[in-house]
């Protein structure tokens, strides 16, 4: 039966519940022991073993676990496909594998090969591995109730068509990844139609195209973590009621390049994240009854870009400090808010000293949207001519987008925990 069919009537608590059984028995894999292989102590434990792996390096194939069961390396002992296969599948409720080192699974044009491959499962726990040049890392489908923590996974992936994605997640809910390292893939993190699942503390950078990538993807929440120096940086689309909370988004650099694209996303909240060096801090297409609250976009080429297509959505609390371009969009109407926002660009005044600026600020220059039409007027971004036409914009406001004027602007930038 698929396990996403099946009632989980305990929720999370599959996360804490004991591995095994009071009468389990242990097996010890050792090189020079009387079970030498992972797949001879699977094929002979019982449902509720522990497996104990002594330190070695171990060439077999790929080891299938269809009983529930805890493997548990010693030292990090080595599992090597040689190149030429994945390593682990597990098909088994309430599998534990942790301290293992998974390496060399090959690339292939006509498989998903991975370094540990979960299909249809519920209640995993992958913990504390460390898994190299394994194509795809971490490889979870149609599962329920796991968690995915600790891990170490590092590939040397140098182009999309021939690499695959560190934790990949497809059809599952109730996935806990957490405090996981992820570098050098096509994807860091990739989700899809996955539910209810939470991805926390992990660090997912140099990657090939997204740090995270995720689609209709609901009811998910993304915090401190940290996604830096990706190639595309990271994608959130066709998704509702989505949570990113104190995340980094730093250093994604290039012509399609943004620290957060967000696609048709709907009552969702972007809160308290770092946006740093990024050719485009915050992209918006489609985003939809969403809040952007008490974020720092700092040093960013564009720190946000929200295109005409958005609804309803409000900027509040956020720190716009040292970016080129405030806010762009591609249109001179618009149909989201910004208030209460800190910009370094403004200019006014506070008489009342109730710490909101007097007068309004008009965050679209009107030269961005000479860039948008025209996209190699950027060289003139530091001449005198772009000077006379922010001045002429600025006492004069006749084209930029009015919508997206901030009416309280503050006057002091907010630091983390202000109310």
């Amino acid at each position: 039966m698929n396990p996403l069919s099946r009632p989980i009537l305990l929720g999370w608590v599959f996360l804490v519940a004991p591995f095994g059984s009071a009468d389990g028995q242990d097996l010890v894999v050792d090189p020079d022991g009387p079970l030498t292989s992972l797949t001879e102590a699977v094929r002979v434990a019982l449902p509720g073993d522990l497996i104990l792996v002594r330190p070695g390096t171990y060439r077999e194939p790929t080891v299938v676990i269809e009983k529930t069961l805890s493997i548990v390396g010693e030292g990090f002992p080595v599992f090597d496909g040689q190149g030429e296969r994945q390593l682990i599948v597990v098909t088994a409720d309430s599998v534990r594998i942790e301290g293992l080192e998974l390496r060399n699974v090959g690339v292939s044009f006509v498989e998903d090969r991975a370094g540990l491959k979960i299909e249809e499962v519920v209640g995993c726990t992958i913990r504390g591995n460390r898994l190299v040049d394994t194509f795809f890392g971490i490889y979870l489908q149609e599962s329920a109730s796991c968690v995915l923590a600790d891990n170490d996974i590092r590939g040397s992936a140098t182009k999309e068509t021939n690499s695959g994605n560190g934790i990949h997640l497809w059809y599952s809910k109730d996935i806990l990844v957490e405090g996981n390292t992820v570098v050098g893939h096509r994807d860091g993190v990739y989700f899809e139609f996955v539910e209810d699942s939470r991805v926390v503390g992990n660090v997912s950078e140099d990657n090939l195209r997204y740090g995270l990538h995720f689609m209709f993807s609901d009811r998910c929440a993304y915090r401190e973590n940290a996604f830096r120096n990706n190639g595309a940086g990271v994608a959130v689309m066709y998704t509702k009621n989505v949570e990113m909370v104190d995340n980094e988004f730093s250093d994604n650099w290039g012509g399609a390049a943004f620290g957060l694209l967000l696609k048709d996303i709907t009552d969702s909240r972007i809160e308290g994240n770092l946006f740093l060096r990024n050719t485009t801090g915050l992209y918006g297409e489609g985003l939809n009854r969403t809040e952007v609250v008490d974020n720092d976009f700092l040093e960013n080429g564009r720190a946000v870009k929200i295109m005409a297509n958005s609804l309803d959505s409000f900027f509040t609390g956020n720190n716009f400090i040292g970016n080129t371009f405030d806010v762009t969009t591609n249109s001179r109407t618009a149909y989201s808010q910004f208030d209460r926002n800190h910009w370094d660009e403004y200019r006014g005044y506070d008489l009342d000293r109730d710490g909101y600026g007097d007068v309004p600020f008009q965050p679209v220059r009107l030269f961005s949207l000479v860039v948008e039409a025209n996209p190699p007027a950027l060289v003139l971004l530091r001449s005198l001519f772009v000077r006379l036409l922010d001045v002429a914009e600025s006492v004069l406001p006749a084209l930029t987008p009015t919508e997206l004027s901030d009416g309280r602007p503050l006057m002091r930038p907010l630091a983390r925990g202000d109310g």
